[in-house]
């Protein structure tokens, strides 16, 4: 009995080790399968754009598939031969992702695509594989979070830098609670397309650095905004940080030149970085820019609206959120106008924006979004391509072809439908900004290195006549009562060179402004009472810190 046991045992003994053997080898087969199945399929890639076929088999790529219907084919492809399609202008998606961004991808049909790039006539520079490669924007925002379309270029690079958090005075891990730092950088950058294959970003290949200035709720407070602003400004030259995007404003409370954040934004600008601000979501009505929208060297943005229908410019209107000048220094803004109307941006569903408004989340990474914000990002996103495609452009010559090529809003006749108090010198044009060779017509009569020294201070040329009425000195026929019908769709068509000709780009010395007109007092048409003088003793002391925050929610437009 014990001898049969033994055989048994032994019986029993050989046959596990056969079986476990079998397991590994099986195991070990399925293993090396799957890896290849897996290697394979990270390798195929859906290649969209015309003559793909012909272009992918040059570049070495195994064409697998026919796929007419989409203008593509699919292939198995190496690394390299994914950058080199991309630089050639082909639209490449990898296949395994097609079943996860499915149900993403269905619910954002009913969103607005891609409208903004499209209205800003950016599409025929992206056409041409213009899209501001070697320019590192600054975002100074809540942060952001690095998704695919920000965290990869168009030719899947990775562009960003990381995140210097100016409120912990620390380099940190890029992160976004808020949301709308992650929208606006979308807007400048997102190297996605949409369905019709435009890019949702402006400037798909521009380097990104985000600086966190503002908690999850939008707030911050100017020690740690100006703090973001002196480390850009130190590490300019470091990361090629040539665009500051400020999509954020403050209530002025002194003249532009005592503000300690305006002045931090100027030294900006005189080191050569193109800051970008928004003009803010106060609406119609004179005096609503904002700090620091009311420098008047740097670039403030207004905000026009599509209407709804991306493929017609006829109808495409200014946001009624979008604020208004003059300025209490009696200068034109905004400068310029682009699109912030329901523009589609990157942004997880778990932030707070997305959270309270959940109406505007695709359920997958997409928000709906409006706003001078927004406005900002994509005129930040189209400095970036001009300084890319001329490096030696100094901020005031990017300012000068940015309005000297914008197109105003007209009606049938041809008379201006927005003062320039609402719409500056018009919506900007991409493809007209790049190509410009203008120089000299920007922030002329100005000299930054006195006014950052205190040296001279300077006014605008905005007059108020016997009615009330705003108008420039030079242009009496633009005269503005505060109210236009902004409801109302027009075309912005004629581009109008900034030159001599329109006069809102002079200036005068400060102290030689003492009245608006003959009969009313500079200090009785500003809307500053007795309880916010402007004085040392009620503002800029040692015991206060001035609270910021990133612009409003508005409803979509």
């Amino acid at each position: 009995m014990d001898k049969n046991l033994n055989s048994r045992g032994k019986f029993y003994f050989v046959g596990a080790i056969a079986f476990i053997s079998a397991v590994v080898i099986y195991q070990s087969i399925t293993q090396v399968e799957r890896k290849t199945s897996e290697s394979q399929k990270l390798s195929s890639f859906l290649v969209q754009g015309n003559d793909s076929q012909r272009k992918t088999s040059e570049a070495g790529g195994l064409v697998t598939h026919q796929l007419s219907v989409i203008n593509g084919v699919a292939a198995n492809l190496s690394e390299k031969q994914v950058i080199n399609l991309r630089q050639q202008g082909f639209t490449l998606t990898e296949n395994h992702q097609i079943e996860s961004a499915g149900l993403a991808w269905g619910q954002r049909i009913h969103y607005s695509r891609a409208s903004a790039t499209q209205m800003a006539n950016a599409t025929p520079l992206h056409d041409s594989h213009i899209f501001g490669d070697g320019v590192t924007i600054v975002v100074l925002d809540t942060g952001f979070k690095s998704l695919s379309g920000i965290r990869q270029d168009a030719y899947g690079r990775q562009r960003v830098y990381g995140t210097y958090d100016a409120i912990t005075n620390k380099v940190t891990n890029n992160s976004d609670d808020s949301g709308h730092g992650s929208h606006v950088t979308s807007v400048a950058v997102n190297s996605e397309r949409d369905a019709y294959g435009y890019f949702y970003g402006m400037a798909p290949n521009a380097r990104l650095i985000s600086v966190k200035g503002f908690d999850p709720t939008g707030q911050g407070n100017y020690a740690d905004v100006i703090r973001g602003i002196e480390w850009s400004i130190a590490y300019k030259d470091t990361y090629n940080i040539r665009v500051l995007n400020m999509s954020f404003s403050a209530t002025p409370r002194s003249y532009y030149w005592d503000d300690p954040l305006n002045q931090a934004v100027m030294k900006a600008w005189q080191a050569g970085i193109v800051v970008v601000a928004s003009a803010g979501n106060r609406g119609n009505g004179p005096m609503g820019i904002g700090v620091p929208g009311n420098v008047p060297y740097v670039i403030t943005v207004g905000a026009v609206t599509d209407n709804y229908t991306p493929s017609d410019f006829s109808d495409d209107r200014l946001a009624t959120f979008s604020s208004s000048g003059p300025t209490a220094e009696r200068f034109v803004k905004p400068d310029v106008v682009a699109p912030g109307g329901h523009l589609m941006g990157l942004m997880e569903s778990r932030t707070n924006l997305a959270t309270a408004h959940p109406e505007y989340h695709d359920g997958g990474q997409y928000f709906q979004m409006s706003g001078t914000s927004q406005a900002a990002g994509v005129v930040s996103g189209l400095v970036a391509i001009m300084v890319s495609q001329d490096p030696s452009l100094t901020p005031d010559d990017v300012k000068c072809r940015l309005m000297a090529t914008a197109k105003a809003a007209r009606d049938d006749t041809g008379a201006w439908t927005y003062t320039p108090f609402e719409q500056g010198t018009g919506q900007v044009d991409a493809y007209e900004a790049v190509n410009s060779t203008v120089v000299g017509c920007a922030n002329q009569g100005l000299d930054i290195n006195k006014d950052v020294r205190g040296e001279q201070h300077y006014a605008g040329l905005t007059m108020i006549n016997e009615f009330g009425e705003y108008y420039i000195r030079g242009s009496e026929e633009l005269v503005w009562s505060g109210t236009t019908n902004q409801s109302k769709g027009y075309l912005w068509s004629d581009v109008t060179l900034w030159n001599d000709v329109t006069l809102w780009n002079d200036v005068t010395l400060w102290n030689d402004v003492t009245l608006w007109n003959d009969t009313t007092l500079w200090n009785d048409v500003t809307l500053w009472n007795d309880t916010t003088l402007w004085n040392d003793v009620t503002l800029w002391n040692d015991n206060s810190i001035e609270s910021v925050a990133v612009n409003t929610w508005v409803e979509q437009e």
